[in-house]
């Protein structure tokens, strides 16, 4: 008798589960499944790749064609008209640039590509000593402070206190040296160019968008790496905190860029800065349309900070720092007339509050890790 209850009282037990589990009870007696957030990184990887990496690097090999044209010109017949068109290209070339110096993965990482274009401040007494001598190797890495846009800066912009100035050291003794000097720069940044953007037109691309899987070797995970370090280090701390002073005692207005062309460092960080947020959105180089990006991961997942939508967050607060940027006086005029330099002080500010959104907030939502050292604090 004892055993018959004991198995009338299991066969209850499992007649009452198999009954809650059968659908006829209310739906409020379980918990609902979280819902499941899907998002397919490949379209994201083939937007970043045909739509606005390639464009790019094509758009800035353009470039780079352009200022070897003006330079033919000027090595021709170095008059003062000549020598403003060449800069004018030189200007544009250098805009242009940054709109590619983030993509510093795949062909552009092998070659270093970021280091050998522009690195700055440029060191004019080893270009005067190069071209002096006629003896040099653009191929160290000990000499890439001696080339690249600065050093073409140091060339066109630097060299006297005029065009006239310029122009006659162009005519004069070493005239020779000095063009053989500059020509050998601008052709070495143009075979590193077209080096890169061959990689991408022969392969490279078709790898960069099948490694779209989720982990740290995965291109989204090393990418999203890159483009934060890049606004980091080289947008935010190279292009203004440095000069501002933020990681020293005191304002360093030499360490500007394109110092010797004093009035458009500002002009290279907005372009650089644009180009960081039209990434962000998955904005079409040269276009107005937009594909899968960082922002429709964001928004596919959701995200909130404080009750607001992350992508939105981010993208006011891209929209707030580059008014601050565009209301102040060139760079190198804010730090020298200004002691201390309220204004890009707190434009400065206003750049940085993007660091944790991205750092912080943005990485976390999307599982990834950050893989480099901050050594300066968010």
């Amino acid at each position: 008798m004892r055993r018959f209850f004991a198995l009338f009282t299991v066969a209850t037990m499992i007649w009452a589960c198999s009954s809650d589990s059968s659908g006829g009870g209310s739906s409020d007696d379980v918990d609902p499944e979280p819902e499941s957030v899907s998002f397919e990184r490949g379209p994201m990887l083939a937007n970043w790749a045909d739509n606005i990496i390639k464009p790019s690097y094509e758009a800035f090999s353009s470039e780079m064609s352009d200022l070897q044209t003006a330079f033919d010109t000027f090595k021709a017949d170095a008059t003062e008209t000549n020598l403003v068109a060449f800069r004018d290209s030189w200007l544009s070339a250098y805009k242009m640039w940054q709109r590619v110096s983030m993509f510093e993965i795949g062909p552009a990482e092998t070659v270093g590509l970021r280091l050998n274009m522009n690195i700055y401040p440029t060191d004019g007494p080893k270009i005067d000593g190069f071209v002096t001598s006629g003896t040099y190797d653009l191929g160290l890495a000990s000499n890439r402070n001696a080339k690249g846009f600065p050093a073409l800066d140091y060339l066109i912009n630097g060299l006297g206190d005029t065009d006239t100035d310029i122009v006659a050291k162009y005519n004069g003794a070493e005239k020779e040296n000095l063009i053989a000097y500059t020509e050998a720069i601008i052709a070495d940044m143009s075979s590193l160019t077209s080096g890169v953007l061959a990689e991408w037109n022969s392969g490279y691309r078709d790898t960069f968008v099948a490694n779209d899987g989720a982990s740290a070797t995965a291109s989204v995970d090393r990418f999203i790496n890159d483009y934060i370090f890049y606004f980091e280090k080289y947008l935010r701390a190279g292009k203004m905190g440095i000069p501002l002073g933020a990681f020293s005692e005191s304002v360093l207005p030499q360490n500007v860029e394109a110092y010797y062309k004093a009035d458009v460092s500002n002009e290279l960080f907005i372009e650089g800065f644009e180009a960081v947020h039209d990434f962000f959105n998955g904005v079409h180089y040269g276009k107005t349309t937009s594909g899968e990006s960082l922002a429709s991961y964001l928004d596919a997942l959701n995200e909130v900070k404080d009750g607001e939508d992350l992508t939105k967050l981010i993208n006011e607060q891209f929209d707030l720092a580059k008014t601050k940027v565009e209301a102040l006086a060139p760079f190198r005029q804010e730090l020298e007339d200004n002691v201390p330099p309220k204004n890009m002080l707190l434009a400065y500010d206003e750049v940085q509050r993007i660091v944790p959104l991205f750092k912080v907030d943005m990485v976390s939502a999307m599982s990834v890790s950050i893989d480099f050292v901050d050594a300066d604090g968010d």
